[in-house]
Order: structure tokens, then sequence, then C-alpha cells
């Protein structure tokens, strides 16, 4: 009996106890890796880009893999998902190539945190087009404008995508001799992989945060907020030990979703109380008005407009139809996917990421699969906030503690333990395999766990206080010389064609489903709500 077996006996792994018993836990390999990449578009003088989404890129609204998130300078990338990694990055590298072969006078910012803006005013809002649900996606982020500023929005991030192996799910079924559908069973197992990484999300921070700093302008439409933080220099502000500021509460928490009572516990509790804060009016929000002289403020005013506007670190997903409601899509056919949503862009990365990284984060919601999971009440929901914004502001604080279990525990500690306890998760992923990668990147955490200035967060502190430069200046650097690889190579003739032909295409879609446009826009959002 291999020696690994032994370890998961001790750690309340009795789904992986029954997969090594009934020597099946080959199946969970070759899961499927997916992801989506924000960058912000800056000119070449290091200002965000007040020109439209160029057009040789594709239409936004219809694109399958480059398209805006909140403005019209905020490129998306979207990989299909893989299950080998490389396949996913370097689709995810041609993306790059190929937006950079048709930039013009532009770069990419490689960092999470928006440098070159000025004030809300200059971040422009994403535009979709004439269609009812291009113009829902637009007024959907006047909503969020009016509702958090634009500053806020234009921080960018990697979303990691990771759905089980599809031949897992009916053996653990049998397995575990389940009286659910396997339908609903494989809702559940993911459920039950969410709630631990609820517990367990403040380590992606600490080991992959890479926001500890913010440049002043950032500040510019909410300068009450400056106190909050010490100075770096004249134009940066910072916490000392901050690992993701992008993940704190300036970032894409939001205080006003602080008291949501989102249910982890099943797939019809979460639909239910995302669906609840959907349609709850929220007074502060019914201030600003809905419609405004005939001009749209906001979808609604409830205490979210729609879904996405709830900023979870993870997310239950399902491949949605045209014009369906994401919750509609959960409740028809169930749990997909997860979306883990807190990566900060790893600045020195010129695509944000790379193998090791998302090696290690696949072993991690492997053990969050397999490991016990017990529900999740209003207490816990807390503590795990409480913990995330921990590590956010001072998770390289020395001796810094977390709560576990109600107690308090330093976060070497606790970080060494899931560490140890996904040892096993990596052994059988590197089984049979021609390296032992997976082994190789957990290696690699346990070193920055060990000395937090290894840690990319400190990496960028340590940078700007060696070059004396701003995080403006610092981060641009860096992102022009990413800008100079790229334009110093071209796409590939196939690979170039190819995204040549989705960029017409989906120029053809958008006015294809403009010119079927019947609906007066009121009924389409009516039409839109209503569905159940």
């Amino acid at each position: 009996m291999p020696a690994f077996i032994w370890i998961f006996i001790i750690l309340n792994m009795n789904r992986l106890k029954l997969l090594v018993e009934n020597k099946q836990q080959a199946l969970l390999k070759k899961g499927l890796k997916g992801i989506e990449k924000e960058s912000l578009r800056l000119s070449n003088q290091g200002f965000i880009a007040q020109t439209p989404h160029p057009s040789k890129l594709g239409a936004a609204l219809t694109h399958e893999h480059i398209t805006t998130d909140y403005s019209e300078a905020l490129l998306e990338f979207i990989t299909p998902p893989y299950a080998d990694i490389n396949e996913t990055l370097s689709f995810m590298t041609n993306i790059h190539q190929f937006v950079y072969d048709n930039l013009v006078d532009e770069h990419l910012l490689a960092a999470s945190m928006p440098c070159g803006i000025n004030g809300d005013e200059s971040i422009p809002l994403a535009e979709y087009g004439d269609s009812n649900i291009g113009k829902m996606k637009h007024i959907y982020r006047k909503g969020l404008w009016h509702r958090y500023g634009r500053t806020m929005q234009a921080i960018a991030g990697i979303h990691f995508n990771y759905s089980v192996p599809e031949a897992l799910w009916p053996v653990l079924h049998q397995l575990e001799d389940s009286q659910q559908s396997l339908e609903d069973f494989k809702s559940s197992g993911y459920f039950h992989l969410i709630r631990n990484f609820q517990r367990q999300g403040w380590l992606i921070l600490y080991l992959f945060g890479a926001s500890p700093a913010i440049c002043k302008n950032f500040f510019k439409s909410r300068p009450e907020l400056m106190d909050q933080f010490d100075e770096f220099d004249n134009g940066t502000l910072y916490h000392p030990y901050a690992t993701s500021l992008r993940m704190s509460d300036i970032g894409y928490k939001s205080n006003n979703q602080a008291n949501l009572k989102i249910d982890y516990n099943s797939l019809t509790g979460y639909v239910d109380s995302l669906s609840h804060a959907i349609n709850t009016p929220y007074p502060e929000y019914e201030e600003i008005g809905v419609k405004v002289n005939d001009e749209y403020h906001q979808l609604n005013s409830n205490i979210l407009q729609i879904e996405n506007e709830f900023y979870s670190t993870v997310r239950p997903k399902q491949i949605i139809k045209p014009c369906e409601k994401p919750t509609l899509a959960l409740k028809r056919r169930g749990v997909r996917y997860v979306e883990i949503r807190s990566l900060d862009l790893d600045l020195f990365n010129p695509i944000g990421i790379d193998a090791q990284r998302a090696r290690f984060i696949e072993a991690l919601l492997l053990s969050c699969l397999l490991h016990d999971s017990p529900g999740i009440d209003a207490a816990d929901f807390k503590t795990h906030n409480t913990n995330q914004l921990s590590v956010a502001h001072q998770g390289r604080k020395p001796n810094l503690e977390l709560i576990k279990d109600g107690e308090t525990i330093r976060l070497q500690d606790w970080a060494n333990e899931i560490l140890d306890n996904m040892q096993v998760i990596c052994d059988i992923l590197d089984e049979n395999e021609a390296g032992d990668y997976y082994n190789q990147a957990l290696v690699a955490q346990r070193k920055l766990i060990d000395d937090p200035e290894l840690t990319p967060s400190a990496r960028i502190l340590s940078g700007m206080q060696a070059s004396k430069k701003p995080f403006a200046y610092f981060a641009e650097n860096i992102s022009k010389e990413h800008a100079q690889s790229f334009n110093a190579q071209k796409l590939n003739s196939n690979d170039s064609k190819t995204f040549q032909q989705l960029a017409q295409s989906s120029h053809i879609k958008q006015h294809e489903i403009e010119a079927n446009d019947s609906l007066p826009f009121d009924d389409f959002l009516g039409k839109y709500f209503s569905q159940s």
C-alpha cells in the first residue's frame, strides 16, 4: 500500500479513501481549466485609453474570447477549458499576441490596480451596440458607477475556472451510495468544494496577492478613503504588510453587500438567497432612481441589479443560454464548474499567470472537494470574511493570527496544514506522469510560507523601493517590457487567421442580434427579470 494512503486516513478525506480503496484515484486527473483575464488598455503615455474597443479585435458583445469588462478600456480575455493547463496558457498567450498585433500606440497594464486614471470621468463605460442585450449590459455598468464609482470597477484580475473531471462524479455517486440524482449529487459536490474554499481561500491572497500598493489617483473621486493607508511616496499609498488590496474592502468587496446572507449549503439555498437579493429594494439605490428623465441610471434599485454584482471570491457556474439568467441556468441544469475570482494579475508574468500557480490552485480545489465540508452559517461567513480582510491588508505581518474553528491560529501554521493536506492530492496528480509538476508547485508555495519576502506583494514593494519609483511608474515599466516582448514577434499565420475570422464572425453576429430585436427595451427588461 503506498505511503500516502496512510496520510489521508487521518485527514478526514473519506472520499479519497473510497477512491483509493477501489483503485479509482486516477479519476482526479484531467479536470478542465479555463482562465479569464482582465487588462486595462493604456496609451503609450501611460493614461487609460479613451479610444473605442478596437474593431479588429471583434465585437465585445459576441466574441467568445476577447471582450470588455466594465470599461471600454478594460479588455477581458477568455480561454476555452482544457485538461492540460499548458494548452490553456498557450491559448491565453495567443490572445495576447493577437491583441498586440492589432493595438496602435497602446499597451496592456500588467497590474491589477489601475494606473493612468484621473477620477471616475476618465473611465469610459463599455459599449455593446444598439441591441436590447447590449443596452442592458451598458446600463448595468451605469448602475455600478452610480452605486460604487467607476474607479473601483477598473480593477483587473484573473478568474480561474475549474471543472471536476466528469468521469469522477458517477463513481463517487456509486461509492457513496448517494440517493440523490447524479445532477443533484454533482451540484452538492461543488457546493461542498465551495464551502471549503471559503474557509481556506485567504491562502490565495497570501501566496498570489500582487496589489499591496495603490496610486493616489485611484482615490481622486473618493478622497475620504485615503486616510486609512500609509504613504509610500508622493504618488503611492500602501499597507506595509498588504498582499491584495484588490480583494480588500476598497476593491471588489463591497460594504453594501456585507450583510447579504447568501446560502452556500445547497444549490436551492444559493439560488433562492441570491434571487432574494436581486428582488429586494435597497433605499440608497432607490434614491438614485432607475429611469430618470427617460434615461436609465441602473437596471433596478434592488440590492443587486443582477447576479454578477455579487462580488464573491468563488461562484458556482453553469453555461447560460442567450438572455438566460445565471440563477435560472443553475436551477435548470445544476453546477457545471466553479469560478475562482480572488487571483490578482501576476505583474511579473506577461499573461498574468503561470502553470505552476494554476496547478497549485487545481490541487487546492481537489483538496476542498475531498475533505469533509460542514455547512456554513452567518457566523462562519463573517469569520471567513474577517480572515480574508486580515490577509488582504496585513497578510505578511509577522505572527498574524486568523480564526479557525473558533480559535486563533498563526497564518503560517494554518497554511502549512493546508499544504500538508494537499500532499496526497499532488502525489496522485503526478502519478505515472512525465514530471512531478504538482509536487513542484507545492514545494514552491512552501517557500513563500516560510519566507513572506518571496511573495509577489513583497517583491513589488521591494522593487518599488529599489527603483525609488511610485507604483504607477514601476508597474508601467514592467508592462512596457511585456509589451516590447509581444511587439517583437507576430502570431503565426494560421492562428492569426483564426482570430481574424472570429472577429469578423462576432461583428456579423452582433449585427444579426440588432436586426432581429423586436421588443421595446422596457419590455425586454421586464421579460428578462420575469424569467422563472
